[in-house]
């Protein structure tokens, strides 16, 4: 039987940069989300949120708990990671094509250097 887990600290990344792109405050997005900052601070802490919290941020962020679920050899329940991140970035409407370009390249980049491949055995 498949054991999952959620990736807290990615959602929580996730969430800064809703927050970041949206340009509020940690006390924004807690009233916007009608969340209370005490938890957005736990979770930045590394704590997770409890179910009614992380429903709220969930909807606020207009992202799915399926990105965030990992399976039990550790990894993510999503086809291609790489695919996902570059288009979200492409359908940014505040980022120049040019913008768009560098940080694609630099995404692919870095997910080339880090990426590891399972090996037959």
């Amino acid at each position: 039987m498949a054991r999952g887990a959620f990736d807290a600290e990615g959602f929580f990344a996730v969430l800064d940069g809703h927050r970041i792109s949206r340009g509020l405050t940690w006390r924004q997005v807690a009233k916007e989300s009608e969340v209370s900052a005490s938890t957005l601070t736990r979770m930045a802490q590394g704590k997770r949120p409890d179910v009614d919290s992380l429903a709220s941020l969930l909807a606020w962020s207009s992202e799915s708990a399926d990105s965030f679920m990992v399976v039990e050899d550790g990894g993510r329940k999503t086809n291609d990671s790489l695919a996902t991140v570059t288009a979200q970035f492409r359908k940014d409407p505040r980022l120049p094509p040019e913008a768009k370009a560098a940080i694609e390249a630099t995404v692919k980049a870095l997910y080339e250097q880090f990426a590891t491949t399972k090996k037959a055995k």
